[in-house]
């Protein structure tokens, strides 16, 4: 490997960041979450598993379209649809990321507070340690995307070491009749299949990591689509089997008010070390997405910085090719948040910044999938082909719409006020570019 390859990240790498991103700290809840739908919600993941799959080809297939240009979703819409597209797409998930990485700090706290109860007691000793998480992990973010990317490979593996034992150990204690009833919703098949599968794709979200860094990945036209690809059925597998035995192992109705199914669900195998254990690997699911988020923030405003859509702060890199000042301003927005709503507690906190950010993370799944068939279809002159390029865009894009249908009609409000909010900004920018016109 020469010293240009061995700066980027490779296919290991690129994978850890597609799965260490999209397995926080929510998957250790998820079980509970679902345990009120019965046996039934089981279903619900498999359709949002298949909608992540056909997100997981969408993004494979363009990242060998738009090639070596960082920004992902950002530059796959820029290229279908133009400027002004492609910039609501970076401002709303550039925004997203940041949110997000407030609520995943929060995440980090909340299982650290196991071990730290003073954490969940003292809300300013709670905000200190989000904050450290989040600069700490910009320092390192400094010291480039190789650096970054061995901490991925390391924390995505320590993460899924409890999961991996709950899954294998968990069939020891395994009881089908916790599975019934089957459908204990109240609603029907449909309706609970329907909103299982909402609830589980935001489980999903960060599939499309390995194309933000599009420039700092070796063989970046190979390595993007295997990552993704690999990613998503690893981490699919990964959440059904999980679940499968959770709910296998505890009674729905005690698992439904469970605050740590997967503690709960370790103790019966091992006792209260097991829980501990289990609380570790929260705390490292967390600081791991945490890590991959920041580096995702960064260059997604970086790639826009390039186009001169943003302001050209975000693009100056320092000595480590890092663009660290859009390092810096991302994570002092995080910290901000996090301040802002320091008052609150951990859970609440979460639940907020969650809101914020789902919706603006799925609207750009929504345009990618469309800028897929628009490239696709005008560099195709095979109607076989042209017949597939629509039947898995039309697929991909009527997956993204049902999840922000279901996403609810408050995320759907204000999402839609935050993206328009972005439209002020794009015309200062045109205005300070004026031969960009």
């Amino acid at each position: 490997m020469n010293s240009k390859k061995g700066k980027k990240l490779g296919l290991w790498m690129s994978t850890s960041l597609v799965i260490g991103n999209m397995i926080g700290a929510g998957v250790f809840l998820m079980p509970s979450a679902l345990a009120s739908f019965g046996g039934i919600s089981i279903i619900g993941w498999l359709v949002s598993s298949l909608g992540a799959l056909l997100l997981a080809m969408v993004f494979g297939k363009l990242s060998t379209m738009v090639i070596n240009k960082s920004g992902g979703p950002y530059a796959f819409a820029k290229v279908g649809f133009g400027d002004y597209v492609g910039f609501l797409v970076a401002w709303g998930y550039w925004i997203s990321v940041w949110v997000a990485n407030s609520a995943i700090a929060v995440a980090f706290v909340s299982a650290l507070s196991v071990f730290f109860p003073i954490l969940e007691r003292n809300p300013l000793v709670a905000v200190l340690v989000s904050l450290s998480a989040i600069w700490v992990l910009t320092w390192v973010n400094t010291r480039g995307v190789r650096t970054s990317g061995k901490i991925q490979v390391v924390t995505t593996m320590l993460k899924l070491v409890p999961i991996v034992v709950i899954i294998i150990g968990g069939f020891f204690f395994f009881n089908f009749d916790n599975f019934m009833p089957f459908n204990s919703s109240g609603q029907s098949s449909f309706s609970a299949i329907a909103v299982t599968g909402t609830m589980t794709l935001y489980a999903f979200l960060g599939l499309e990591s390995a194309t933000v860094p599009a420039d700092k990945v070796v063989d970046a036209e190979k390595t993007i689509p295997r990552a993704t690809i690999l990613g998503t059925i690893v981490t699919t597998v990964i959440y059904i089997l999980s679940t499968i035995v959770v709910m296998g192992m505890i009674p729905l109705d005690r698992l439904a008010e469970s605050p740590a199914p997967f503690a709960d669900a370790m103790q019966i195998m091992s006792g209260k070390i097991g829980a501990e254990f289990v609380a570790a690997g929260a705390a490292i699911a967390s600081f791991g997405a945490l890590n991959g988020w920041i580096l995702i923030q960064s260059q997604v405003a970086r790639a826009t910085a390039q186009d001169r859509l943003f302001p050209k702060i975000f693009r100056k890199e320092n000595k480590m090719g890092v663009p660290v000042w859009s390092l810096i301003i991302g994570s002092v927005l995080s910290s901000i948040l996090i301040l802002m709503n320091y008052s609150e507690g951990l859970v609440a906190q979460f639940r907020f910044m969650i809101l914020l950010s789902t919706l603006c993370c799925l609207v750009p799944y929504l345009f990618s999938a469309a800028a897929y068939v628009s490239i696709a279809v005008h560099r195709s002159s095979k109607g076989n082909s042209v017949i597939s390029i629509f039947v898995l865009g039309s697929l991909a894009f009527a997956y993204a719409l049902w999840a922000i249908y279901g996403a609810g009609e408050k995320s759907v409000f204000w999402g839609f006020i935050l993206l328009l909010l972005g439209t002020p900004f794009y015309v200062w920018m045109k205005w300070k570019n004026k031969d960009g016109y």
